[in-house]
């Protein structure tokens, strides 16, 4: 175990620890996507008053053990960000917070309804939203869909509505579907002024580029 007090120096190496694990990652859920949403989320939280350390422990572990990358299971990241907290002697609330805005991050847990809220998991949340939009929301939708083999376009698969997280989890369709089946409908799921404000310009430019 180490004893590390400072809380710079716990962001420094928790962020050498990512950086590390993420080297070999999909080119969307690798480092560069946790720095960008790290950025994004420590902006949006100055806003709203939020814990900046935890927003920021949050941001960086977010995506550790992304369930898509390890067979649908999702407790891996929790427990993967669980490990990595205990190893740096984070504070049990702290570690607490951390571990709720990682269960509660994604848009499919979402899907059946919020149940749980917080002005940090809200700054996380908008500032990983904001990541799936505009010119690189672009770019990461087809990098993802180009790594699992999926068709750009099919016309004759149109988009689905998605009622609950087995719907999303198990829909397999062209990388065009899922603009419609989720990216469009992330401006009007942000919660945080600044995340509103953010999103409109990005969805402009997927109305943009899908025309």
């Amino acid at each position: 175990m180490r004893s590390v007090t400072d809380k710079n120096e716990i962001i420094r190496n928790i962020e050498a620890l990512v950086r590390e694990r993420l080297k070999d990652a999909e080119g969307g859920h690798d480092w560069q996507h946790i720095h960008r949403v790290r950025n994004l989320a420590l902006h949006i939280a100055e806003s709203e008053g939020a814990d900046l350390f935890v927003v920021e422990l949050a941001a960086l572990l977010h995506d550790i053990a992304d369930s898509k990358f390890h067979s649908g299971d999702e407790e891996i990241g929790v427990i993967t960000a669980e490990k990595i907290m205990d190893g740096f002697l984070i504070p049990p609330g702290i570690k607490e917070e951390v571990l709720k805005i990682i269960k509660n991050i994604s848009f499919r847990s979402e899907i059946g309804g919020k149940v749980y809220d917080s002005p940090e998991l809200c700054a996380v949340q908008d500032a990983d939203r904001l990541d799936a939009m505009g010119a690189i929301g672009i770019a990461r939708a087809f990098n993802y869909g180009g790594s699992k083999g999926r068709e750009i376009y099919n016309p004759e698969i149109p988009p689905k509505e998605l009622n609950s997280t087995d719907d999303y989890k198990s829909r397999i369709s062209p990388t065009i579907n899922h603009f419609y089946e989720k990216l469009l409908l992330l401006k009007d799921m942000m919660k945080t002024r600044e995340g509103k404000r953010l999103a409109k310009e990005r969805h402009e430019f997927l109305e943009l580029y899908l025309y």
